[in-house]
């Protein structure tokens, strides 16, 4: 620290390690996608389709960590290069669900294989014990963020608020 100042040693602050991680990967990703014509974005959302066909605008935005009006647009661009392909009428209600086309299935294809790269390159100086044992703590932490603490109360304003800003997806 600087002048006796309090505050945050970067070196061993997990949530800054966190972020540089998060930071060189999310560099990582678009260095491959790009030449792909994708962004991160567009590859979630392929992928999430891949895993959950029918999966409405809402649902796809927050499995994407995006607004909904920001996967609207990249659904309608993806629709238009014939990736996706969505319902002219909602089956119930007003939600569209929306389904990979064989072209959006052989882009994803190769997008899959070029973000396990990376995914791999990450990881190579860990053991696979070691890669579980991050799993499970980067759940603990991201549990721990959004999910309200056992001892809050169920009347609580933290709680009847939605606990925390971010919600993680329930797929």
């Amino acid at each position: 620290m600087s002048q006796g100042e309090p505050g945050i040693e970067l070196d061993t602050s997990l949530g800054y390690m966190l972020k540089a991680a998060a930071s060189a990967l999310h560099s990582a990703l678009e260095a491959v996608l790009r030449p792909l014509g994708m962004t991160i974005t567009h590859y979630a959302c392929l992928e999430l389709l891949a895993q959950r066909p029918g999966l409405s605008n809402s649902e796809l935005a927050r499995g994407a960590f995006v607004t909904r009006q920001s996967m609207n647009v990249l659904l309608q661009a993806l629709e238009r290069q014939r990736l996706v392909v969505r319902a002219a009428q909602a089956p119930v209600g007003r939600a569209l669900p929306t389904e990979l086309t064989a072209r959006g299935r052989r882009q994803l294809k190769v997008a899959s294989a070029a973000v396990r790269r990376v995914e791999q390159d990450m990881l190579a100086n860990l053991e696979f014990s070691e890669q579980d044992q991050m799993r499970r703590l980067l759940a603990a932490c991201i549990a721990s963020l959004t999910e309200p603490p056992a001892s809050a109360s169920l009347t609580s304003p933290s709680v009847r608020r939605g606990w925390r800003r971010r919600r993680r997806p329930e797929f």
